[in-house]
């Protein structure tokens, strides 16, 4: 994890009510318990809520249309996202000028 993001606060109220109804782009990287990457997922959609209480609520788009998937509270990931075209390289889909972007590392606990 950056030093940027572990010096920002997990919920910014700001950041999450400027979410709801913008289209989020994120990637996650999912690895298992001794570090070894496992597989990468990308995804974008309209947000629908952003709380403390029920994470990021978003209503998926593309390939995954109709699927509602959430992340977790925690806004530290989620950046404003530069314009241009986002090509997810799981789908080969294009997404143009999303809202925001955010990454996430997912690693496995062992057991």
């Amino acid at each position: 994890m950056s030093q940027e993001i572990d010096h920002r606060e997990i919920w910014d109220t700001a950041i999450a009510s400027d979410l709801v109804g913008k289209i989020l782009l994120v990637g996650a990287s999912y690895f298992s318990a001794d570090g070894t990457f496992i597989e990468q997922e990308q995804f974008y959609g309209r947000v629908l809520s952003a709380s403390t209480d029920e994470g990021i609520v978003l209503e998926l788009e593309g390939s995954r249309l109709g699927e509602e998937f959430t992340l977790p509270p925690d806004t530290r990931s989620i950046y404003r996202a530069a314009a241009g075209e986002y090509k997810l390289r799981s789908t080969g889909e294009v997404v143009v000028d999303p809202d925001f972007t955010a990454t996430y590392n997912v690693q496995k606990h062992a057991g």
